[in-house]
């Protein structure tokens, strides 16, 4: 027991590794790339701190080179999800009583060890399982997750600081309970950080969590799960259960503690999930809280005045970047007539320069495959669609399927602003572009607010403030991430919260403190010293 009002160290985020030829770094993790390739990893499910096979198992290989097994993971049946609720039952009454400075020390740790010993072996799985050029995963499968955890650490100790006004005789206070119950966290297979967040956030406010990865990130999921373990996570806590996730949210959202949800993913399993918490109601101890976050159709509109050579820039990272496959890729734009010869010439400059391959064998490789063959055929039949549709292919249109999931970057232009591909998310490296009259900003603003269900990101390129102005109050329900004169990709923690509304999502923020706060369960104390002993009110009181 300690005595005093503790502070956890003030998080900064962490410094990205260049991984330069010849650097001491990109030495280090293509040797462990090599070492990992070299065998496929057991992937367990871990229930209760212990390692937990089943009768069913699946295969993970890499998206860019399909010969490649890089683990056997065991998926989850019934009985599993139950053990784990159970498992997380008992932890929960010592986890929740846990001074939260001690949990914060666990997941600080963590971070350390993930900042420094675990750092390649992250990075390399994020590589060979997800397909992420070395920049890619460096960016988020150390520094988004080492972030996650240092600054949730600090927004903890906010909320736990922040008590209410006492006055003379009284004594308030403010009680943050973890929620009564479990958090299912549903984990995508693109962000290695977002798949470590979702259990990790709740369980640093004191609530246990049962964890389901992506059957594609198994390999990232695994090595996460154990960089924790050593750092200290009770038994118990967090449970690691891979496979189905139909089969494990069917048995875990009909027992009766669950509390929580914590997902990022499709809108459409996200709106199964939600009508399954409804069909349970009755059935829950307290109503559960829902959190989720699932895509967009993001957008970049130009301004007449936007600078081009940024606005190329911003269109080539924004949609190509880890092959399109982020939540916040770029996928549509809107360029005036006037600048569209030269972002034209831009755009097929900056694609022709950018090599796809193998991004576990040449580290200067800028893209990977997309990450399955759902994935690869319904971005092929897409171009196909929009070729026979006669939309310009612009550059790219080009797909290959005999060594892995590889899919070029792909422009394509549409006279048409509501056709296929400027209203269907794709999560792909496809961005289709429609060139608007010069004269039709504000005209142009409408269309971009109404075309899509979404709102997510979107980013405006323009010179005038008048234009940046009026864009920000058009476009403000259009996207939870606003981005002015940057692509709408690279969220930092601390430094842009990340998430959005409409159909992309419950916009609780990760990264912020607002994403903490669901995850707790406040309550109110009121201690009076000076109890009333009189049960009378003096306008009783006789004349």
């Amino acid at each position: 027991m300690i005595d005093g009002h503790l502070q956890v160290p003030h998080p900064s985020n962490e410094p990205v590794r260049d991984y330069r030829p010849g650097s001491p770094e990109r030495s280090s993790l293509e040797a462990r790339i090599r070492s990992m390739a070299s065998e496929t990893a057991e992937a367990p499910m871990v229930i209760g701190g212990k390692e937990v096979t089943g009768r069913d198992t699946f295969v993970r290989n890499a998206p860019h080179r399909l010969e490649l097994e890089v683990a056997q993971a065991h998926a989850a049946e019934p009985k599993h999800v139950e053990r784990a609720i159970e498992a997380a039952g008992a932890a929960s009454r010592e986890w929740s009583r846990t001074p939260w400075d001690d949990r914060a020390a666990i997941f600080l740790k963590a971070a350390d060890l993930i900042a420094g010993p675990y750092r390649d072996t992250i990075n390399a799985a994020t590589i060979l399982g997800q397909s992420k050029s070395v920049h890619q995963a460096e960016i988020e499968a150390a520094c988004e997750l080492v972030d996650f955890l240092r600054f949730n650490a600090h927004f903890a100790e906010r909320i736990y600081s922040d008590q209410p006004l006492s006055v003379p005789e009284v004594w308030n206070r403010a009680d943050y309970r973890p929620l009564e119950g479990f958090v299912l966290a549903i984990t995508p297979f693109n962000f290695t950080a977002i798949a470590a967040n979702l259990p990790t956030a709740p369980a640093m406010l004191g609530n246990v969590a049962l964890w389901k990865p992506s059957e594609k990130q198994v390999l990232a999921a695994h090595y996460t799960m154990q960089a924790l373990i050593e750092a200290g996570l009770p038994d118990g806590v967090i449970n690691l259960l891979h496979g189905d996730g139909a089969l494990v949210s069917d048995v875990a959202m009909a027992h009766e503690d669950f509390a929580g949800l914590h997902f990022t993913g499709s809108v459409n399993v996200f709106e199964h999930l939600w009508k399954k918490v409804g069909q349970n109601i009755d059935r829950y101890r307290a109503f559960p809280r829902i959190v989720g976050e699932c895509g967009g159709k993001d957008f970049v509109v130009a301004h007449p005045t936007a600078e081009v050579d940024s606005l190329v820039v911003a269109l080539g990272r924004g949609a190509f970047e880890y092959q399109g496959q982020k939540c916040s890729a770029a996928s549509r734009a809107y360029i005036p007539r006037s600048l569209w010869p030269r972002v034209q010439e831009g755009i097929r400059e900056l694609t022709g320069g950018i090599t796809m391959g193998d991004v576990g064998d040449d580290l200067s490789t800028f893209m990977g495959a997309v990450i399955d063959e759902h994935a690869f055929r319904k971005h092929r039949e897409a171009i196909e669609q929009a070729r026979s549709e006669g939309l310009e292919v612009v550059t790219g249109g080009g797909t290959d399927d005999s060594e892995g999931w590889f899919v070029e970057p792909t422009v394509l232009r549409t006279e048409d602003p509501r056709s296929d591909t400027m209203v269907r998310e794709l999560f792909g490296p496809i961005l289709t572009v429609y060139v608007f009259e010069d004269e039709r900003w504000s005209e142009t603003l409408e269309l971009v607010d109404s075309t899509s269900p979404y709102a997510l990101t979107g980013a405006v390129f323009a010179r005038d403030r008048g234009a940046i102005r009026t864009a920000s109050d058009r476009l403000r329900q259009a996207a939870g991430n606003f981005y002015i004169n940057d692509k709408p990709t690279g969220a930092v923690v601390g430094q842009q919260p990340f998430g959005g509304a409409r159909r992309s999502g419950t916009n609780d923020k990760a990264g912020s403190i607002a994403n903490l706060m669901r995850w707790i369960s406040p309550r109110a104390m009121k201690e009076s010293f000076v109890p009333a002993t009189d049960w009378r009110y003096p306008h009783m009181a006789p004349e």
